[in-house]
């Protein structure tokens, strides 16, 4: 084949009629050493099973599973366990795996044997569905014996059911066990913050929030009944002071009319300066000069009784009791009336002071409100805090227990087997149409490569195109075939337009 030039559709066209056999033959012959060798290496029979991942019988928005993680990860963590060296070990030891090869075998390399001879695929959701979960997954097992493959894939099928009912079982328990002990802990700050809030409560009781508003209605009701209380008091003693007023009158009448007598004994002046003084003190302070002379006439006389005899004193006694006994209806009266006045002005006086002090009570909390306030909102605050994650956590464990409880009854997401393990009949290896279509493309290309061979070897020049390029001039005339054989033609073509070629070429010259 000429260098250097590109080649065309016509030139690989040319190529394939010339060494179309060189093409054939090494394909023909890969593709029968493919057949063949497909019949000569050991059978391998795959067993396959189809597991489906069924959701739970009650749906999500009555009873919310505890188990929420991805399934593809989930049953990477199963194939991780269940094609662990243990169980792998305990159905090659089960099964007698690999017959006598086993016992030349180590059981590492057995273990790893069996391990690439199991396959765990994941089944792809439908296209157009929105939920992104994982339909199911298949199971392949690939062994010398067709029956063996069958039992071991049950058993590999059989371990990932179980798997994952021990696993969900398993987590639902732990979590629920988890949430209950984390119930208690809150319920016992729960009791805290109300043990705080209640000994608040009746540490402060009517100073609280929610009493803020009667306190001031008690106390704008108060104040009315104060003033009255007091009016009552001060009419009361006016009074007092106009019976006394009276009385002193009609006892010194009295006492003109029985014959000019105008002394009194010690213990009516007593009296009479006692009277005068409550009157005195009921309009004037204590300061005032009438009241500092009757309270210093009154110290006298008192000084005087106590001078007496006691002879003189029951004297004076029987002797006041005989005036008052002989005493007129009138003055009676008068005393009674103010006797009277006096258990008024002392249950007013009362009166004033209780609510004088229940005044200062209210008054006390009103002021101490803000700060109480803030107080009981900051212990109100954690305890709602307390509560509101107690009955989060409450409203998860009962979640969890009917989770796990619904777990136990085996009606949450479980594994269903779709297509028991298949007792395979033809070997999965080696395909014999697969091994003819391998030799066969295995023969074309190493024909391809004998025939670039051949043709980077082959230095024959065959067209006008090929002249123009090895030689580099135009080319002026071909001459047809004369020789008897192919070869001869070719060779003679060659000569002929090498001649031309150079007759040109020195034609040229001459002219130039």
């Amino acid at each position: 084949m000429v260098k250097y030039r590109e080649l065309t559709f016509e030139d690989y066209a040319a190529m394939f009629r010339r060494r179309r056999w060189l093409i054939l033959i090494p394909a023909l012959l890969g593709a029968m050493v493919g057949y063949t060798l497909s019949w000569s290496l050991p059978k391998r029979y795959t067993s396959h099973t189809t597991i489906l991942v069924e959701q739970p019988t009650v749906p999500d928005s009555y009873v919310k599973p505890v188990v929420s993680e991805d399934l593809n990860k989930r049953l990477a963590s199963m194939q991780e366990q269940i094609l662990s060296r243990t169980r792998l070990q305990h159905l090659i030891e089960q099964f007698g795996l690999y017959g006598n090869s086993a016992n030349l075998l180590a059981m590492e390399d057995a273990v790893e044997r069996l391990r690439k001879a199991i396959s765990v695929t994941p089944l792809n959701p439908m296209a157009g569905t929105r939920s992104a979960e994982l339909p199911g997954f298949n199971v392949d097992v690939t062994l010398g014996e067709g029956r063996l493959a069958q039992l071991i894939c049950k058993e590999i099928t059989s371990m990932f059911m179980e798997q994952n009912l021990h696993l969900r079982q398993q987590r639902a328990e732990e979590t629920t066990q988890f949430l209950a002990k984390q119930l208690d802990d809150a319920k016992a700050k729960l009791d805290e913050q109300d043990a705080k809030l209640a000994a608040f409560q009746s540490r402060y009781i009517g100073e609280l929030p929610e009493d803020e508003k009667t306190n001031l209605a008690l106390l704008t009701g108060m104040t009315p009944q104060l003033e009255a209380a007091t009016q009552s008091l001060n009419q009361a003693q006016q009074d007092k002071a106009f019976t006394e007023s009276l009385l002193n009158q009609q006892s010194a009448t009295w006492q003109s009319s029985k014959g000019g007598q105008n002394s009194q004994t010690l213990e009516q002046q007593l009296k009479d300066l006692q009277n005068e003084l409550l009157s005195k003190q009921g309009h004037y302070t204590e300061d005032y000069p009438d009241v500092v002379k009757l309270k210093n006439d009154i110290a006298l006389v008192q000084k005087k009784l106590a001078d007496a005899s006691t002879q003189v004193h029951a004297q004076r006694n029987e002797q006041q009791a005989r005036v008052a006994t002989n005493e007129p209806p009138e003055i009676q009266q008068l005393r009674a009336r103010l006797h009277q006045i006096d258990l008024t002005i002392s249950q007013k006086a009362r009166e004033q002071g209780e609510l004088q002090r229940q005044i200062k009570m209210l008054q006390s909390r009103i002021q101490s409100s803000p700060a109480i306030q803030q107080e009981f909102k900051a212990l109100t605050r954690d305890h709602q805090t307390a509560l509101d994650f107690y009955n989060d956590l409450l409203k998860k464990r009962n979640e969890s227990q009917m989770a796990t409880e619904l777990e136990r009854r085996q009606q949450g997401e479980q594994f269903r087997v779709l297509d028991p393990p298949s007792l395979p009949e033809r070997p999965s290896f080696p395909k014999p149409p697969l091994f003819g279509l391998g030799g066969l493309g295995a023969g074309l290309v190493l024909g391809l490569g004998l025939v670039r061979l051949t043709e980077w070897r082959d230095k024959s020049i065959r067209t006008k195109r090929d002249i123009e390029i090895y030689l580099g001039v135009p080319t002026l005339a071909l001459l047809p075939s004369i020789g008897p054989s192919r070869r001869e033609q070719n060779g003679n073509r060659n000569r002929a337009a090498i001649a031309a070629v150079k007759r040109r070429v020195s034609s040229l010259r001459v002219s130039s």
